[in-house]
Formats: structure tokens, C-alpha cells, sequence
């Protein structure tokens, strides 16, 4: 018996059916047929899981790749690149250029990021730049060498380190001197 995702196709037709009959693929909601409905019931429910995957499938954002560590996974030693969005719930020890990182609460990463948007819920240590903002949630801790462009840390957040307002190209500063911090 051939499974239902592979070679199996929406708008093929039982083979099995004779000229003038209709079954699960037929457009007649009631009609008489000899076909037994255990073999009716399985031809649609082999067409059902594949449209499923197709729905859900077409739901990610266009263009844009993501790449989760799930919870109790470690990734060492890589460099991550052409990755718009990095969730991390496990162990990260890497070197990243990309748009957006999300850190859970579970989750930690090690090394050097060069990112848009940071969203840190989890641990965070090592080089960070962030081009344009990074937030610090309740339960996050950020510690090493930061830049950034704005900061908003959530009361309970933590930062540690050397900390510098301006992402990218200006003047070093202290963070608690630039109108970039925000606290909530």
C-alpha cells in the first residue's frame, strides 16, 4: 500500500471506478455505487493530509527562511548566514550576520551576532550588534560587548558588559547616557 505523500496527487482518479460513477473525487454529493466505503474512505483520506501540508505549507513568509534550535538541541561551532530569522531554544555557539534572532526563555547562545532586531527572553553572551533594536525581556540576561541601536529592557532584564549606543558607524557612548534606552 503506497503512502499518502508520496506520488499521490489531488487531482488524480481512482482507477478503480467505472465510467459513470462517482466516489470520493466526484462532484455529486449522493449517488449509487458498488465501490465498497472502505475503499471510498481511503482514497480520501489519502487526499486529505496532502492538502493539509499544502495549507499549512504556504503559511511561512514568502522569501524568508528561519531556522529553529529546538529545546535540548546544542549547535556548536558554525556560522550562520542568508537566515532572516534565528529562534533559539537549546544551545547556540556561533557567529551570525542576520536580520532578527528571538532567544526563549530556555534558550542561550554563545559567541558573535551582527543582526537587525534582537529579542532576547534567554541568555545571550558574547559580541552583539544590533543595527536597529534590541529588547530585553524580564527573564533575559545579555552580557559581553554590545552596540545597538535603540534598547528597551523590560523590568528584571538584565545587561552586563561593555555597552555602546550606535549599531552602526558613530561615536561610542554609554548607554545611560543616549536617549536610545528605554526602560519598561
Amino acid at each position: 500500500m503506497a503512502t499518502p505523500f508520496f506520488g499521490k496527487r489531488e487531482t488524480e482518479t481512482p482507477t478503480n471506478l467505472r465510467h459513470g460513477q462517482t466516489g470520493a473525487y466526484g462532484s455529486s454529493g449522493s449517488s449509487s455505487t458498488s465501490q465498497p466505503s472502505a475503499t471510498a474512505a481511503s482514497t480520501q483520506n489519502t487526499a486529505k493530509p496532502v492538502s493539509e501540508f499544502s495549507a499549512s505549507a504556504s503559511t511561512s513568509p514568502e522569501g524568508g527562511s528561519k531556522l529553529t534550535v529546538g529545546p535540548n538541541i546544542k549547535l556548536k561551532g558554525v556560522e550562520i548566514t542568508d537566515c532572516d530569522t534565528l529562534v533559539v531554544e537549546g544551545l547556540v555557539e556561533a557567529t551570525m550576520d542576520s536580520r532578527v534572532i528571538q532567544i526563549a526563555e530556555q534558550g542561550a547562545f554563545k559567541g558573535s551576532a551582527e543582526i537587525d532586531v534582537a529579542e532576547i527572553r534567554g541568555e545571550f553572551n558574547g559580541n552583539l550588534t544590533v543595527r536597529q533594536k534590541l529588547v530585553i525581556y524580564s527573564t533575559g540576561k545579555v552580557t559581553g560587548t554590545i552596540r545597538y541601536g535603540k534598547l528597551v529592557i523590560e523590568e528584571g532584564g538584565q545587561l552586563s558588559g561593555e555597552i555602546h549606543f550606535g549599531a552602526v558607524g558613530g561615536k561610542p557612548a554609554s548607554a545611560s547616557a543616549k536617549p536610545g534606552l528605554q526602560a519598561v
